[in-house]
C-alpha cells in the first residue's frame, strides 16, 4: 500500500551522504516490515468474515479500524504541534520511530487475548492500536529518509524506500495466507485462532526492532520549523482538492486490495480458494513495487541509456519474480498490462498531473473490465490496478504542497490525515457488495480513481494563476 510523508522543515545535519548509506539501509528494513504487516489486513478480512459469520460491510471494518487510527493519530499529532510545537522536533526522529514500534508491538500482542475471547470488536481495537503505532512510524520515518543525504536525491530515496515497503506488501500475502489459512488453521478450532501466533511474532519483531534502533548509532537531526497555529494551507484550493485526492486514492487502492480474495472466490472468477487467492495479492501489491522502483530509477542520478535500460528491465524482472513466488495461477494477461504500464509511464512521465489523469482513467477501464468480464481477463484486470496506483501518492502529494512555502509542513500534515479514505471507502464497498454483489461493488474505487484523474486534469491548478507543475518523474 502507499506510504505517507511529512515534509520536514530546515534541518541541521552533519556528515556526508556516504555516511548515511548504513542508516538508510536500516530504514529500508523498517519500510519493508510495515508494508509486510499492513497487507495482512487483506487476509484478515476473509478470515474474520468466515470465522465470525460477517457480511461484507462488517468484515471491511478491519480497514476502518486500521486506517481510522492513522487519521486520528495524525490529527492528534497536529493538534499537539499547533499547541506546543512539533513533537518530533523535541524527541527526535529516532525516538519517534521507537515509540511507533513499541505501540505497534502492543497492538499486535493484543491479538492473542482477542483470539482467546473470540471477540471481533477486541480484534478491531487491537488493529486500531497497531494503526496508531504505524501513524507515528510514518510521521517520523518518511522525513528521516529524505534528509539522509543530498536534497537533490531525496525523492529518489523516498521512492526507493517505498519500493521496499511494496516488496513487503508483495510477499506478505503469500506468507500470511499460508500461515493463517494452512499452517495455524486447525480443524475444529475457531477460525480466529489461526491469527494468534503470527501476530505474537509481529509483536516480538517490533520489540526487537525498537531495541535495535535504540542501540544503533543513527544520526539525528534538529528541525527548528514549527507548524503554524492557523490553517493557512486550507486557503489554497489546490491543497484542499489534493487532500480529497489523497482520500480517494488511498480509499480506492485499499478497497480493491481488500476485496480481491473474496472477488477471486466467486464462481465467475473460478471459485479460487482463499489460500491461493491470497497469493495472487502479490501481483496487486507487487504492481506498486514495480512502479515505485521505476520512479526511484527515473529520479536517480543515473543518466542516458543506463536509466532507460533499468526503467525497462527492472519491472520485467520484478514481475518475473512475483510470478515465480505467487504460485500456480496462470499470468497470461499480466504481461500485457505490464507493457501498458511501460507505455503509460513514458507517455506521462514528464508531467505528474498528466500521469495522474492517465493512470486514473486506466484504472477506471480496468475496474470496468473486472465488473463486466469473467475468468482470467477479469481476474488480471483487477490485479493489474496495483501497477497504475504505484506513483499516485507521490504525484498527488507533490502537486498539493507545491508553491506553499512555509505552509508546506502544515499542508503535509493535513494530507496525512486524508488517508482516512482507507477507512471510509472499504466499508462502503462492502455495503454495496452485500446488496448488489462484489463485482458491482467495484464502482466505489471507480469513482475514487475518477476523482484522481480530475485532480490531474484540473484540481492541481485550482485557484492558482500559474497552472504549471514541476515534473516529479523526468522523461527517460
Amino acid at each position: 500500500m502507499a506510504t505517507m510523508t511529512r515534509t520536514p522543515g530546515p534541518v541541521t545535519q552533519t556528515g556526508s551522504s556516504q555516511g548515511y548509506r548504513r542508516p538508510f539501509a536500516v530504514m529500508t528494513i523498517l519500510f519493508f516490515m510495515w508494508g509486510f504487516m499492513t497487507v495482512w489486513n487483506d487476509i484478515l478480512i476473509p478470515r474474520f468474515k468466515e470465522a465470525f459469520e460477517l457480511d461484507y460491510f462488517r468484515a471491511m471494518l478491519v480497514q476502518f479500524a486500521f486506517f481510522g487510527a492513522y487519521a486520528i493519530g495524525a490529527l492528534a499529532y497536529n493538534i499537539v504541534s499547533m499547541i506546543s510545537g512539533d513533537p518530533i522536533n523535541r524527541i527526535g526522529y529516532k525516538n519517534g520511530v521507537i515509540i511507533g514500534l513499541l505501540t505497534s508491538a502492543v497492538g499486535s500482542a493484543l491479538f492473542y487475548p482477542a483470539a482467546v475471547l473470540t471477540s471481533y470488536p477486541f480484534f478491531l481495537g487491537a488493529l486500531f492500536i497497531v494503526g496508531l503505532g504505524f501513524a507515528m512510524l510514518q510521521i517520523a520515518a518518511n522525513p528521516y529518509v529524505t534528509i539522509l543525504g543530498p536534497e537533490r536525491t531525496a525523492s529518489s530515496r523516498l521512492n526507493l524506500s517505498q519500493a521496499f515497503n511494496s516488496f513487503g506488501t508483495t510477499i506478505g500475502p503469500i506468507i500470511g495466507g499460508w500461515m493463517i489459512f494452512t499452517l495455524f488453521n486447525r480443524p475444529g478450532a475457531h477460525g480466529a485462532e489461526s491469527v494468534k501466533l503470527p501476530y505474537l511474532c509481529f509483536a516480538a519483531v517490533f520489540i526487537i526492532l525498537a531495541v535495535f534502533f535504540k542501540a544503533a548509532h543513527l544520526p539525528d537531526f534538529a528541525n527548528p520549523e514549527r507548524v503554524g497555529r492557523d490553517l493557512g494551507a486550507l486557503k489554497h484550493p489546490h491543497t484542499v482538492l489534493g487532500m480529497l485526492a489523497i482520500f480517494m486514492y488511498v480509499g480506492g487502492e485499499v478497497s480493491v486490495g481488500s476485496a480481491i480474495i473474496n472477488f477471486l472466490g466467486t464462481p465467475r472468477l473460478g471459485s479460487i480458494p482463499h489460500e491461493l487467492a491470497s497469493k495472487s495479492l502479490a501481483f496487486f501489491w507487487g504492481g506498486l513495487m514495480i512502479g515505485r522502483f521505476m520512479g526511484a530509477i527515473a529520479l536517480s542520478e543515473l543518466k542516458g541509456w543506463r536509466r532507460l535500460a533499468l526503467v525497462i528491465l527492472v519491472p520485467v524482472a520484478a514481475a518475473g519474480v512475483i510470478a515465480c513466488v505467487a504460485g500456480p495461477l496462470s499470468a497470461e494477461h499480466y504481461g500485457v498490462f505490464l507493457a501498458l504500464l511501460l507505455i503509460a509511464f513514458f507517455v506521462g512521465s514528464a508531467s505528474p498531473q498528466r500521469m495522474l489523469a492517465l493512470f486514473g482513467f486506466i484504472n477506471i477501464a480496468l475496474l470496468a473490465t473486472g465488473m463486466i468480464a469473467s475468468g482470467g481477463l477479469a481476474r488480471w484486470a483487477v490485479l493489474a490496478i496495483g501497477l497504475f496506483c504505484s506513483v499516485m501518492w507521490s504525484n498527488i502529494f507533490s502537486l498539493a504542497i507545491e508553491g506553499l512555502g512555509a505552509l508546506k509542513s502544515q499542508a503535509s500534515s493535513l494530507l496525512v490525515m486524508a488517508v482516512l479514505g482507507g477507512a471510509v471507502l472499504p466499508p462502503l464497498q462492502g455495503a454495496l457488495a452485500d446488496r448488489f454483489g462484489i463485482q458491482f461493488s467495484f464502482v466505489v474505487p471507480m469513482v475514487a480513481f475518477a476523482y484522481v484523474a480530475f485532480y490531474g486534469i484540473y484540481g492541481y491548478r485550482a485557484g492558482r494563476a500559474d497552472g504549471a507543475a514541476v515534473p516529479i518523474i523526468p522523461p527517460v
